[in-house]
């Protein structure tokens, strides 16, 4: 949504590009109703994979002109079978800020690490996501490290 919302800033007059937003807006909106009232459960999302199908198709069906239409709807076409898999599984997330995060952490501290080995980035991202996991689970890092803890209790 981010994406598409920057790429409508950029390009006002591109109607097919609104045509997408609006849709694909609609939709989630939809699907982020549902998610409020009854959480993650695929039995409650399953409802919406036909309006996802269908958009999907549409989308897919368009004759874009301008660049930034086109290119989103290349892009909606390439992860068709992707872009709405949370609404067949519970517990997962429609957005992928947890990834975002934990992706952040590791791009702000990857020129800090002074390795550029194979080896050394395994390492690093190794304890990154301990920390993360500590992190999302109100636990310390050096804390859990004193410990001696192998593992990381549920």
């Amino acid at each position: 949504m981010r994406d598409i919302n920057e790429d409508l800033h950029k390009n006002p007059f591109d109607d097919d590009l609104k045509e997408i937003a609006k849709r694909f807006g609609a939709l989630l909106r939809e699907i982020v109703e549902t998610i409020d009232s009854y959480g993650l459960k695929a039995r409650n999302l399953s409802k919406h994979k036909k309006a996802a199908i269908d958009f999907v198709e549409h989308v897919g069906a368009m004759k874009c002109q301008a660049e930034a239409g086109l290119a989103l709807q290349k892009r909606i076409e390439k992860n068709r079978d992707k872009l709405f898999t949370f609404l067949d599984y519970d517990g997962v997330p429609w957005n992928n800020n947890n990834a975002e995060h934990a992706v952040r952490a590791f791009t702000r501290l990857r020129n800090a690490i002074g390795t550029t080995t194979p080896k050394g980035h395994r390492e690093y991202v190794t304890l990154l996501s301990i920390q993360q996991t500590l992190r999302y689970r109100g636990m310390g890092f050096l804390e859990f490290v004193r410990s001696g803890e192998m593992k990381i209790g549920d």
